[in-house]
């Protein structure tokens, strides 16, 4: 990273904390270590110990997101939150979006749902922008379904694929390699990955709304619809936003944590899991959040082609001292 680009991302981190902090939002700064992690078997973690010099340790998990920390603050203060800072995923490929260290922007609107969020991002893009960024990374943002983009991309009718069978064969009718033993999410995520976010329009910023129950998360179910309050921003076909209405009921988050946590038990880096997590939404406010690569966001508002760009001492350059 020269220079300029470090004044460049200076800006863009002062801009960004002006914009919250000028809306009332509480600025946190949560711890980067956890005794527990969220599970998301999507996901692999950091993990490490505290050593003690005179009691026993225990193992501590680089958090993937200040996520779990950051739900506790809005339980217990009802108020909208921001968050500048680390987070780590493990097992991830290096390339030109990927770094396993990162910058995260999180942030929490209290009595918003994930429709108002995509005013307030649009707001934060127009905010950051400058008359020398890339006109595809300006605002106002294009809007589709996931079931519009299987639609129009991969010719195929999500809201008739509900049953594992059927999005098995139609992975197969497109000629994608799908096992006969795959689950529904493994089959979606071969048909999204294979010949949907590929042909993602990319002239401008994109929300792809309303993912499929079939995919297991902390968002909120669209009454009536097999879909959730779920979107995800994309900017020259890169994802850079994930935004959900929050769940936020203690026996939903609990089947959560039962299904996922089953499925870390098979992960590379299996964590620890707070049971007693889920009753922090007992009397959690209705509230939106949205979690964003801040990396890939100034990589794109930049007009930059790696995220190595973006970062001052990218994971590329430890290489060196490597086994």
């Amino acid at each position: 990273m020269n220079i300029e680009t470090m004044r460049a991302r200076s800006r863009l981190v002062s801009l960004t904390r002006d914009f919250f902090l000028s809306r009332q939002y509480l600025e946190t700064d949560t711890p980067a270590l956890s005794p527990t992690l969220i599970p998301e078997s999507c996901l692999e973690a950091f993990a490490t110990n505290f050593v003690h010099p005179y009691k026993a340790g225990y193992p501590l998990y680089l958090v993937p997101s200040p996520e779990i920390w950051m739900k506790r603050i809005i339980a217990s203060t009802g108020s909208s939150v921001f968050q500048l800072c680390k987070s780590y995923r493990n097992a991830e490929s290096l390339s030109r979006i990927h770094n396993p260290e990162f910058t995260m922007l999180e942030y929490y609107t209290v009595g918003a749902n994930s429709r108002d969020n995509i005013a307030l991002t649009e707001e934060l893009f127009a905010t950051l922008a400058t008359a020398d960024t890339p006109s595809i990374a300006k605002p106002p943002f294009r809007r589709i379904t996931m079931a519009e983009a299987f639609s129009d991309l991969a010719g195929l009718e999500l809201g008739r694929l509900g049953e594992t069978e059927a999005i098995i064969e139609a992975a197969k009718s497109k000629n994608l390699l799908v096992s006969e033993a795959a689950t529904w999410e493994e089959a979606f995520n071969v048909i999204f990955l294979s010949l949907v976010e590929p042909a993602l329009p990319t002239d401008k910023p994109l929300i792809l709304d309303e993912y499929p129950t079939g995919i297991e998360c902390l968002a909120a179910d669209i009454p009536g619809k097999p879909y959730k309050e779920r979107w995800e921003l994309y900017v020259r076909g890169i994802e850079i936003a994930n935004c959900f209405t929050e769940m936020g009921k203690p026996r939903a988050v609990e089947a959560y944590f039962a299904s996922q946590g089953s499925k870390k038990l098979q992960s590379l880096v299996p964590h620890r899991i707070d049971p007693d997590y889920p009753e922090i939404f007992a009397n959690f406010p209705p509230c939106s959040g949205v979690a964003v690569g801040f990396d890939r966001l100034a990589m794109v508002l930049l007009g930059l082609g790696d995220i190595d760009e973006a970062i001052p001492f990218p994971f590329a350059s430890f290489s060196s001292y490597g086994a």
